[in-house]
Formats: structure tokens, C-alpha cells, sequence
């Protein structure tokens, strides 16, 4: 059986794999990761068919007896990756197609073992004929004709004959929305290096079977696969006799469904709708308007959270599940009701946010106080919060009577906190001035950002039992994980051609204290120290020349590279801290939320060298 390298610099080409390669690594050993570089160095397709089926019959024979409880992280898997290519001889360019087809050989027995009716085929735009091709696109990608011209009808048409649902689409952000809201359990992808790159950081940590067939390369145009690797699972059907590897889409799936009508309906019955002998009477409005924001629009990421953490506290059962099997699962009403409960908050919140900062759309929409007004829209927000104390004073915990006031307490607490930092920024904004340092900004973040990711994994940890072996751990685990995703949206507001003032820029047009500008103010040079005093005064007058000298002044003080390094500051004490916790489901919990809310961008550490296009993020702020 190969041994995986567990403590390397998987991000350090130049460091030694460690060569304890005759011990049997125990599964909740972990890799050990620092500062990412560019990886655009590696992400290069053998040029050759010999030399792919190369790689391919040799991933296939080291994930063969390789343990598969639990799915593998982005690091291991790149570790894995340096591995084998070192076996074979090949030099570390392939690393990025060895990762996939490592990912493919570990997920393929269940990839296969999943009905055709309930996979997705996935298949890139770039792949037809960019000449004549007489397709359009509509809502869900490319809506393909069998012309003959691409072969993009021929996979779309057997699949679909099988079952399959099939989208031709320019990338896969939507790729896990249509999996959580419970249409697909497995994919199977055609894409670019880079695409599948991403897709193993959204994808695959959340223990999704997929099986993905790398293009040739990523020019986006008329471009080419091995057709066989496709027919090599398409069409085959095997039924799974052995155990299932954990995942926490059952579990993401749960957190949707609380927000289905029947389910929120049961949870938390309307107290005015249907009530009032009048017609859209007023006194049901706020109510309605309330509910209707709560159960739609955002990721219902801290909700899940809550789930997650109560189930890894006990075992992580969930995880274990047949994703395909549409019972709820077994949470008690508690639980559930404390998940919604931070939801509300969180909505509240943004309600509040939106009215502050004069934002114009929220979910796609028009924000509520423009659509209602801000005075209704303050009170809908009011509302949210009496909402969600309503639901944890109807919390129950059998033998456990001070459970709902603990949480009561975190949840009070978490709304101070978060009050406190979105006034500083506002103060902040109302009198900007150089007089920011990187710890005012961070105390900021953690002020904004944590305590919601705090109160929702207290929630679940609470009422799994006794909290004492983690009410340290968990106010300083959220701490490192808000700030550093904090840091992260700060460089994804630079992401994008500085000309492009719709995406790039956002929080530095709107005078935000950002750490960005925070760490540039403190390496400026007198003559930077003055253009930056003038930018925060509006001069010159151009919202575009502004950006550009911000963005100028950043590159020139290092200010992306030091905030990525401290990016990866945050990520080392979360994990830290996930090292010494028990249960082991626990741990891989704490874990899979560290992978998945610090997940890197790629190029975040280098936007000079170009602009990086924005993308979605798991659990972005929605």
C-alpha cells in the first residue's frame, strides 16, 4: 500500500517528502501547508497518449489500496501527486493532471455505483466548433444541436439517453448548488486544469463522487480530450458492495431542506399569514416579507454548520449516509431550530448591512429597503432577530436545562461583537484618515466576521453535550478562521481588470478600513503616505484613477503578498488548534471548514502579474 507523505510542504517543490514511506499512515494524521505559490507551472497535459495512460495506469494502481473513509484534502492529494511522480520519474509540471486522475481512481468505484439518473455530465462550452456552431445559450449553458460539427452532441446525447442531466456550461460555480438542492449525487466533467482545480476545493471536500477527464489544454477554444476516457464511465453501472466514503452533502442537503416550506413551515408556523380575516392585511406584512427573505437567496452555510458540528461531535453519522436517500435525517427539532435561529441573525444582519452601506442588490434582487423602504426594511431586520430568539427559546434539551441559555448567551454576545465592528467601520468610513494600522483592520474582522461562524458551531457543539472541552478552542478557532476569510475577500475585491469598476475595488471605493490598505499605509513612503491621503479625500475626482493608484500603491508597498501571508497565518492556528481536538469526526469537521472558508484563489498572491477573474466561493458572505 503507498504511503502518504503527511508532513511536507506541499506547496515547497523543493522540500523533501519525508522518508518514513514503510509506516502506515493513520487517518487523522494531516498534511501541514504554508504559503501557496503560483501553480500555473503546473498544470501542463503530457503531449502524448502514451504518456497519458501512463500516468493513468499508475494512479489507478497507487489509489487501488489506498484507505477510503474519508475523502482526501487538496494537500494530500497534491502530496500524492509529487509522489507518484517521482516514482515514475516524470518531472513536477503534471502535478496538476496527476491530482485529477489520482481524485478519479479514488472516487471512481462509487462514481460508477451511482445510478445514470441521478449523475451529471458536465461538459465545457470551449469544446465546440467556435465556427458555425449553430447553438445558443440559455439559462443552464449551451443548448446543443447534433450537427456534427463538435462532439459535444454525441456525449450529450448518449447521456441523456442513459439519464444522465447534462449542462454545457463556461465553468461549475453552479455545479454544487444543483448537488446540494438534491437534482445529482455524482459527476462526471470534462474541463480545463484550472477549472478542475477549483472544482477539487469546492467539489470533492465535500464528498462528492466525480470523475473528471482533462482537455488538452486551457485555450478556451476548439479544444480536445481522449474521447475513450469519457466512454470509460459513461456508461457503466456498478453497484457499491462496500462501505461509502463520508461526506457532508446529506448534511448540506439537511440545511436546505430546513428552508423548504413544509419543513420551515413545521419549525417555525407563521404567527399572522393566513390568520387575519383581511386580505393582505397589515398586520401579516412584515411577517411575510421577514419570512419570505429568510427561506430564500444565500448558501445556508452557518446553518449547516450548526448540523455538522452536532453530528461530529457524536460520530459523524451523517456523513456516512447515502446522499441519494431523500429521508430527513435523524437531527433532533433543537438542533434544527438553533440552525435556522442563526440564519435569521445572519439575515437580519444583512438586511442592516445593506441599508448602511446603500447596497442595491442582494441574491440577484433589489436589497429590501429598496424594494420596501428603509424604514420597513430596518424593521423586517428587527424582526429576523425576534425570530430567531423566538426559535431557541423553543429549544428542549432533555437533561440538560442551562443548553438553550448558554446558547442564548453566545448568540447575545455574537450580536454585540458584530455591532461593535460593523460601527467601527462605519466611524472608520465617516472619518477616514492614515491613522489605520493592520490590527485596528484585523480587530475589525474579527469583530464582523467571526462571531457568526462562532455562534453557529457553538450551537451544534452545545447541544451535543457538555461544552468544556471546547469553549476555548472554539472562540479562537473562529477568530483565525473569520479573519483569514475576511483577508480573502479583500483580496477577491482586487480580483479583475482594475477597469472593471462593477467588480474590482468595492470596498476600497466605499472608504472601507480594509487590511489592504491598513498594511499599505504602514509601508508607505512619504510621497505614497500623500497619495494615499489624497485618494481617502476623493482626489482625483475619477472613482477609476483612484483605483488604479490604490491598486498601484498596494503592489508597490507588498501589501497582496503580506495579506496572503497572513491568509496563511490564520489557516496554521485554525489547524493548529483542529490538531488537539476529540473526536476524531470532530476533527476532520473542523478540518473540511478550514479548507473550505480559507480556500485559496488562484493568483491571490500575485495580482500585478494580471488580472484573475472573479469567482463564486463556497461560503461567501450570502
Amino acid at each position: 500500500m503507498s504511503t502518504i507523505p503527511r508532513n511536507v510542504s506541499l506547496s515547497q517543490p523543493d522540500e523533501q517528502i519525508d522518508p518514513r514511506d514503510d509506516q502506515e499512515p493513520s487517518s487523522d494524521e494531516r498534511p501541514r501547508k504554508r504559503k501557496r505559490r503560483s501553480t500555473s507551472h503546473l498544470k501542463q497535459v503530457p503531449p502524448t497518449l502514451e504518456q497519458r495512460e501512463h500516468i493513468k495506469a499508475a494512479a489507478e494502481r497507487y489509489v487501488r489500496d489506498l484507505g477510503k473513509d474519508r475523502p482526501f484534502s487538496k494537500s494530500e492529494l497534491e502530496a500524492m501527486g509529487r509522489e507518484l511522480l517521482a516514482s515514475l520519474g516524470l518531472e513536477e509540471c503534471y502535478l496538476g493532471f496527476t491530482m485529477v486522475l489520482l481524485g478519479n481512481f479514488f472516487w471512481k468505484r462509487q462514481m460508477v455505483a451511482i445510478p445514470f439518473e441521478r449523475r451529471m455530465l458536465l461538459l465545457p462550452h470551449c469544446l465546440k466548433h467556435a465556427e458555425g456552431c449553430p447553438a445558443d445559450y440559455n439559462e443552464f449553458g449551451l443548448d446543443c444541436e447534433t450537427c456534427g460539427a463538435c462532439s459535444i452532441a454525441d456525449y450529450k446525447v448518449k447521456a441523456e439517453q442513459l439519464g444522465y442531466k447534462v449542462l454545457v456550461a463556461e465553468g461549475s460555480p453552479i455545479v454544487l448548488k444543483i448537488i446540494v438542492e438534491g437534482y445529482v449525487d455524482g459527476i462526471v466533467g470534462v474541463a480545463c486544469l484550472n477549472v478542475l482545480e477549483k472544482a477539487i476545493d469546492k467539489v470533492l471536500l465535500a464528498g462528492v463522487p466525480s470523475y473528471a477527464i482533462p482537455l488538452h489544454s486551457g485555450d478556451c477554444k476548439n479544444t480536445s480530450l481522449d474521447e475513450a476516457w469519457v466512454w470509460d464511465v459513461l456508461e457503466v453501472y456498478e453497484p457499491l458492495p462496500d462501505q461509502r466514503t463520508a461526506g457532508y452533502i446529506p448534511l448540506m442537503r439537511e440545511g436546505k431542506r430546513l428552508f423548504d416550506k413544509e419543513e420551515f413551515d413545521r419549525l417555525l408556523p407563521p404567527l399572522r399569514i393566513g390568520q387575519t380575516q383581511t386580505p393582505r392585511s397589515p398586520l401579516a406584512k412584515t411577517e411575510e416579507i421577514a419570512r419570505d427573505w429568510l427561506a430564500n437567496g444565500g448558501k445556508r452555510f452557518r446553518p449547516f454548520i450548526t448540523l455538522a458540528a452536532w453530528d461530529a461531535r457524536l460520530g459523524g453519522e451523517a456523513t456516512r449516509l447515502d446522499p441519494s436517500n431523500p429521508a430527513p435525517l435523524d437531527i433532533p427539532d433543537a438542533v434544527k431550530k438553533s440552525a435556522i435561529a442563526i440564519e435569521a441573525f445572519h439575515k437580519a444582519s444583512l438586511v442592516h448591512d445593506d441599508i448602511q452601506d446603500d447596497d442595491q442588490y442582494r441574491y440577484g434582487e433589489e436589497t429590501l429597503h429598496r424594494r420596501h423602504g428603509v424604514g420597513m426594511a430596518i424593521n423586517v431586520g428587527d424582526y429576523l432577530i425576534g425570530m430567531g430568539y423566538r426559535l431557541l427559546a423553543e429549544c428542549h434539551v432533555d437533561g440538560d436545562p442551562l443548553a438553550v441559555s448558554d446558547i442564548v448567551q453566545r448568540m447575545s454576545l455574537a450580536h454585540i461583537k458584530l455591532c461593535e465592528g460593523q460601527g467601527a467601520e462605519m466611524e472608520w468610513t465617516n472619518h477616514p484618515s492614515l491613522d489605520l494600522t493592520p490590527l485596528d483592520a484585523m480587530q475589525i474582522y474579527a469583530l464582523k466576521t467571526s462571531p457568526a461562524f462562532e455562534a453557529a458551531l457553538y450551537a451544534g457543539l452545545r447541544l451535543s453535550g457538555d461544552i468544556a472541552p471546547y469553549e476555548e478552542m472554539i472562540p479562537a478557532f473562529c477568530r483565525h478562521l473569520g479573519v483569514g476569510f475576511q483577508i480573502l475577500n479583500d483580496l477577491k475585491d482586487w480580483r479583475g481588470d482594475v477597469r472593471n469598476k462593477v467588480i474590482t475595488g468595492q470596498d476600497a471605493m466605499a472608504l472601507r478600513p480594509t487590511l489592504l490598505l491598513a498594511m499599505a499605509i504602514k509601508a508607505a513612503s512619504p510621497e505614497q503616505r500623500t497619495i494615499l491621503e489624497n485618494v481617502l479625500k476623493g482626489d482625483p475626482d475619477s472613482p477609476l484613477q483612484r483605483l488604479e493608484l490604490l491598486k498601484l500603491i498596494f503592489e508597490q508597498t507588498d501589501a497582496f503578498n503580506q495579506a496572503e501571508m497572513l491568509v496563511e497565518k490564520s489557516r496554521e492556528r485554525a489547524e493548529a488548534l483542529a490538531d488537539a481536538v476529540q473526536p476524531e469526526s470532530l476533527r476532520h469537521y473542523l478540518y473540511f471548514l478550514i479548507d473550505t472558508v480559507l480556500a485559496p484563489e488562484e493568483g491571490a498572491a500575485e495580482p500585478e502579474n494580471g488580472p484573475v477573474l472573479v469567482s463564486l466561493s463556497f461560503p461567501e458572505e450570502s
